[in-house]
C-alpha cells in the first residue's frame, strides 16, 4: 500500500468512528453535568410529566438521580433509585462497545439493534416493571 492509501485508510477510519465517540461525548457531559448539579435538590431539573400528572412512577422516574449516584460511586444508592436503569447501563455499554468496534473495522451499520423478540422482551420488561413498581407489593422498586 502506499502512504497516500495508509493515509487515506486512517482518515476514513477515523471519519467512522466519529458518531460513537460524538455518542460518547455526550453522555459523558450528561453523566457529569448530572453528578454535579444534584437531581435530590428541588428547583434544578424539571419533574417527571407523568409523574406530575398521574402521581404514578414511570419506568424512567429515579434515573437521573440513579446517574448522580453512580457519579458519586454509590452503586447501592443507584440500586435503590431505578433498578432497571442500572441493569441496563452494561447493555448500553456493551452495544456502544460493538458499535466502536464495528465503526473502527469498517464494518457497514447494522440496520437493527437486537433480534425483534429481544426486543418485544425488553419491552414486556419494562411494562411489567412499570406497573409492579406502582403497586403496594412492588414499593421496594419505587424511588
Amino acid at each position: 500500500m502506499t502512504n497516500a492509501n495508509l493515509e487515506r485508510r486512517g482518515t476514513d477510519r477515523l471519519r467512522s468512528v466519529l458518531a460513537p465517540l460524538g455518542v460518547a461525548a455526550a453522555a459523558g457531559a450528561v453523566f457529569a453535568i448530572v453528578g454535579v448539579v444534584d437531581p435530590n435538590e428541588p428547583g434544578h431539573y424539571p419533574t417527571c410529566p407523568f409523574l406530575m400528572l398521574t402521581g404514578l412512577y414511570c419506568p424512567g422516574c429515579g434515573t437521573m438521580r440513579t446517574i448522580h449516584a453512580l457519579a458519586h460511586l454509590d452503586p447501592v444508592a443507584a440500586l435503590g433509585l431505578n433498578p432497571l436503569a442500572l441493569a441496563m447501563v452494561p447493555f448500553l455499554l456493551f452495544w456502544w462497545g460493538r458499535w466502536m468496534i464495528n465503526a473502527w473495522r469498517g464494518r457497514p451499520r447494522r440496520t437493527t439493534l437486537a433480534h425483534p423478540a429481544y426486543l418485544w422482551a425488553f419491552l414486556a420488561l419494562v411494562l411489567v416493571y412499570w406497573v409492579v413498581r406502582n403497586l403496594p407489593f412492588g414499593a421496594f422498586l419505587a424511588p
